[in-house]
């Protein structure tokens, strides 16, 4: 990897009702993430959002309101690279090139299309089903060193490493005879991030499953643009069992709601379930959620305030979008200039205006 600068890659679908899942499981490690010395990129990923349908005019608020998360969250757009990813079209062209890269037997193997697809394939979009292919893109149209990914992405970044190998491996003379380094390929093979304590966020209704914007009961879920008494309340009705809280991580084990309360808990705080156990265990789950509640409640509702004035400011959004698009260009362009050149294009030559 060291023949190759570091940068983070990461995106977010702008499919609406952003909740506490999306939050401690992405756009709270990208905020810390900026303390790095590595160049960061916050993508929102409207290009996937369509792999199903979406209303128009929906999908446009969708990719602004993520945009504004990020924002509220303390993602700051000068320090980072906050863009959409239909505005950048090196995405979508290089997944193309990763097509004729990919085997079709790699993507029968993603088990996230037959969750998705279920059992009407055949219906399913071609899409839904090329998706991790322009994954894959997104990522090395930057040569990402290194991807945050969560438990459901972790297949998908395997492929982007096995395209990434292939294509080193099929052009390792165009790449040399291009001048880059074929020994240590064209492209990274990316390294993932992997979550904190609370990298996957579960309902708060069901321990058992994940919290989702799908879910049919709004109390499952609490979601970024609650306010402080929404969160409040969903907290103090959120499922527990009837035992005191244990002094050890071992104690949660058969307590998924326990488990994922503590989980929480020490996500917000930016700690580890050790810890919150060690204030906390032996407490029964009213005081608990108590400390919960104050916890939630003071991280969330501010973003949540933030969130409402940034999303009724629609032409800062759309200048923070554009500014981040031309960044990310200037990165993604000369990426695909070089793949077009290994793979044995016959390319336009940009003219620079004098």
């Amino acid at each position: 990897m060291a023949a190759f600068k570091e940068l983070v890659f990461s995106g977010v679908q702008p499919t609406g009702n952003l909740h506490l899942g999306n939050y401690l499981g992405a756009i709270k490690r990208f905020v810390e993430m900026q303390a790095c010395e590595a160049q960061c990129l916050y993508c929102v990923v409207d290009l996937h959002a369509i792999t199903l349908w979406q209303d128009p005019e929906a999908l446009k608020g969708q990719i602004r309101e993520v945009t504004a998360a990020f924002l509220a969250a303390g993602i700051d757009p000068k320090r980072s690279i906050v863009f959409n990813q239909s505005q950048v079209p090196q995405h979508a062209e290089l997944a193309w090139v990763f097509n004729c890269v990919a085997r079709l037997g790699w993507l029968n193997r993603m088990t996230q299309f037959k969750d998705k697809a279920g059992k009407d394939r055949e219906a399913a979009s071609i899409g839904l089903y090329d998706y991790p292919v322009l994954m894959a893109a997104d990522i090395l149209a930057y040569r990402a060193t290194h991807v945050p990914v969560g438990e459901d992405q972790k297949q998908h970044l395997e492929l982007t490493r096995d395209i990434a190998q292939k294509f080193n491996t099929d052009f390792a003379g165009s790449i040399a005879a291009h001048g880059h380094d074929a020994g240590a390929g064209f492209f990274p093979i990316t390294e993932p991030l992997i979550g904190g304590p609370a990298a996957r966020v579960m309902s708060l209704r069901d321990g058992t499953k994940k919290m989702s914007k799908s879910d049919a009961s709004d109390n499952s879920r609490i979601n970024l643009t609650d306010d402080a008494d929404a969160i409040a309340s969903k907290v103090r009705r959120a499922k527990t069992d009837p035992d005191a809280l244990p002094s050890e991580v071992a104690g949660l084990a058969g307590r998924p709601e326990a488990d994922n309360l503590v989980g929480i808990f020490a996500g917000l705080k930016g700690t580890t379930r050790d810890a919150v156990l060690a204030d906390h265990g032996g407490a029964q789950f009213s005081a608990f959620k108590g400390a919960l509640v104050e916890l939630a409640v003071e991280t969330l509702a501010p973003i949540a305030t933030e969130m409402k004035r940034l999303t009724a400011d629609t032409a800062h959004i759309d200048a923070v979008l554009a500014d981040g698009a031309e960044r990310a260009e200037a990165i993604a362009a000369p990426t695909l200039d070089a793949v077009k050149d290994i793979v044995g294009f016959v390319r336009r030559i940009r003219l620079r205006s004098v």
